[in-house]
């Protein structure tokens, strides 16, 4: 008689089916909401109930209970000092399934597995997740102008390293100018007055010999 103590193997061999669940229940507790098949989404469910279920009180002994099942620290703490307080005030229901229709190529029934007190991000949720995009973009641009303005920066040492290294053009030897080339020939001085007037001289006196 089946008194609701079997499970669903899932068409996998024991070693896989475990680590799929553990990686599952991981993603649920970190994201809140998965979309996974109904078949799988039944069987993560329970698995993720017992221990939230435990993670209500805070133990050594419960957490080591849930620390075999969740490798992750940090979901794990998660776990117990976000997810369990939450639910606290419920006895039992800490997930619900939500069908999504079936899956195209091998019309898988698809649905979302979700905690019960999960909230869509709308409204000023969106807001700030869209504003913060917003600055990260921002951010990303000033970097890119940085790292550009460092570039021209750098290209321009470089190429005033490489200019101050190359050798200086030698300048062409001046052409030497003589001052004797360049000087006109003396020109000849005329004869003074004095040379001139001695012929005449000796002709006024060859009268006075003839006498």
């Amino acid at each position: 008689m089946n008194h609701k103590n079997g499970f669903n193997p899932l068409s996998r061999t024991t070693a896989h089916r475990r680590a799929m669940s553990r990686n599952m229940v991981t993603s649920l507790f970190r994201y809140e909401r998965i979309t996974t098949t109904k078949s799988k989404a039944q069987e993560v469910r329970k698995a993720a109930e017992k221990l939230i279920t435990r993670a209500k009180v805070d133990t050594v002994h419960n957490r080591r209970q849930a620390a075999r099942y969740i490798q992750d620290e940090i979901i794990l703490a998660k776990l117990f000092k976000d997810i369990g307080p939450r639910m606290k005030d419920r006895n039992g229901g800490y997930t619900r399934i939500l069908k999504l229709g079936f899956r195209q190529g091998d019309a898988a029934d698809m649905v979302i597995l979700e905690l019960v007190d999960y909230k869509l991000d709308t409204g000023k949720n969106a807001e700030k997740k869209a504003a913060k995009a917003e600055k990260k973009a921002a951010k990303a641009e000033s970097a890119a102008k940085a790292e550009k303005k460092a570039e021209k920066a750098e290209t321009a040492e470089t190429e005033e390293k490489a200019e101050a290294t190359k050798p200086a053009a030698k300048k062409p030897a001046a052409k030497k100018t003589t001052t004797a080339a360049k000087k006109p020939a003396a020109a000849k001085k005329p004869a003074t007055k004095s040379a001139k007037a001695a012929p005449k001289a000796e002709k006024a006196d060859e009268p006075e010999a003839k006498e």
